[in-house]
């Protein structure tokens, strides 16, 4: 054993990190929920979809920033520790590892599920779809943990792959669209069904925040990255700016497809239906087989963050048995005792998002919270200190980068605090009430040493 990562990935890694992580399930699972809480309004859709790329735009800009700064182990607890001190950085880490890298890696591995089950007619909430979420779970554990350099080949080909199906349903459902007038019937509409929410285009941008997130995650592999300082801001910024945009095309393309009306109602095998009318059922079929793949390159790239979560506190000797945890194989380079804790955790949390979302009875009654999207709010919330001290410290930056990019950034990080307050309601309460306690555990951990 050794607890030194070697440099073993280079640029296009870091910006199909970038891409593979955020493009995957997310702009297939979230249109149909950014369409119903629009009730069907196409503009106020887009709109949604263009406020949450630029708040991921900016606040990867400013990060992309400290990245030319700051290289340690994990970009984000980097940051949290250069501008806040080790307590932070110990917060921000133990948050990523116990809470936010296994909530979002255990939704993808249902997420991949659901649209394998989709594919293949069976149910997307039975047995069928959980047996396949924990294999897609282990798949992508052991892929990261056996074979690193394995896994960063199949995240830059899975990257490549998830583009396609967007990328023609951005061309030729806005063209089909546009010849059979269904586009500019969508486009002109209006709402059609009651909306539910106080305030849709809060509940709509934060429903493109699941959808968008996850770029922060490439700077996990940031002590694993060739010239870090200089690829991973590089990966940051073209990489969040292509997602937005594609993401906004795609949206637009498949308004082209099919009327906003029947999107609505096709529910998960919404996106699936829109494939088929444009390009034939086969067409369709095969288009789908790439949204399958694409959601396991997401996943693939979350596990590479969620098996390097409780690592990048073990090589500060922070947390629990840093000992233990920092310890990387020799013949993989994997932290794998990390690794391990890692997927249990994912574990755990796919367990909680079956009971606490997907039965007739929540498990957890008033504690079922959507653990897609209010861990990702949360986050945002951490940033703006980080935010704030950057400004007052790094004063080598111009006006641009040290005071009008972070001010952007903390603005775009409030608003997404109280879209969440207002999608979500009462959930905020329950779900800042697990994470107090978890955060507690994490602050009791590193209190004993």
């Amino acid at each position: 054993m050794e607890n030194e990562l070697q440099k073993k990935y280079g640029l296009i890694t870091a910006i199909a990190m970038v891409i593979g992580i955020v493009i995957g399930s997310g702009v297939f699972f979230k249109a149909e929920k950014v369409l119903t809480a629009t009730g069907g309004n196409l503009p106020q859709g887009i709109l949604a979809w263009t406020i949450g790329g630029i708040i991921m735009i900016v606040c990867a800009y400013v990060f992309a920033t400290m990245a030319t700064r700051y290289e340690k182990v994990n970009g984000i607890v980097d940051y949290a520790e250069a501008t806040l001190g080790s307590k932070y950085a110990y917060f921000i880490g133990w948050f990523m590892a116990a809470i936010y890298y296994p909530t979002l890696t255990s939704v993808l591995a249902w997420v991949s599920a659901r649209y394998t089950c989709v594919l293949l007619g069976w149910n997307i909430v039975g047995a069928e779809a959980m047996a396949i979420a924990g294999f897609y779970l282990v798949g992508s554990y052991a892929l990261n943990a056996l074979s690193p350099k394995l896994a960063g080949k199949f995240q830059v080909s899975t990257t490549i792959i998830k583009v396609i199906p967007l990328a023609l349903m951005a061309v030729v459902g806005t063209i089909v669209g546009l010849s059979n007038g269904v586009l500019v019937s969508n486009f002109t509409g209006g709402v059609i069904v009651n909306v539910t929410s106080t305030n849709p285009l809060f509940t709509a941008v934060v429903a493109t925040s699941f959808a968008y997130e996850g770029w922060i995650i490439a700077t996990s592999i940031n002590a694993e990255l060739k010239d870090a300082k200089k690829n991973l801001p590089l990966a940051l910024t073209f990489g969040t700016m292509f997602v937005a945009l594609i993401y906004i095309l795609y949206y637009t393309g498949l308004a082209g497809a099919v009327s906003n009306s029947v999107m609505m109602e096709g529910g998960e095998a919404g996106a699936k239906l829109a494939f088929s009318t444009v390009f034939s059922n086969m067409g369709g079929t095969v288009l789908f087989v790439f949204v399958v793949i694409s959601c396991l390159g997401t996943l693939n790239g979350l596990m590479m963050g969620c098996t390097r979560g409780f690592y990048s506190l073990a090589a500060r000797d922070m947390g629990p048995a840093p000992k233990i945890l920092k310890c990387i194989d020799v013949n993989t380079n994997m932290p794998t005792n990390s690794s391990i804790i890692g997927l249990l955790l994912s574990g755990t949390w796919l367990l909680y998002f079956y009971g606490a979302n997907l039965t007739a009875t929540p498990w957890f009654g008033p504690f079922s919270f959507d653990s897609s999207e209010l861990p990702i709010v949360s986050i945002y919330a951490m940033y703006i200190p980080i935010f704030f001290m950057m400004m007052a410290k790094e004063k080598s930056l111009n006006f641009f980068k040290r005071f009008l990019m972070p001010t952007l950034a903390i603005c775009a990080c409030v608003f997404m605090v109280i879209a969440a307050i207002y999608a979500h309601g009462k959930a905020v309460f329950f779900y800042l009430i697990i994470f107090c306690v978890i955060m507690l555990i994490g602050m009791l951990i590193s209190s004993k040493k």
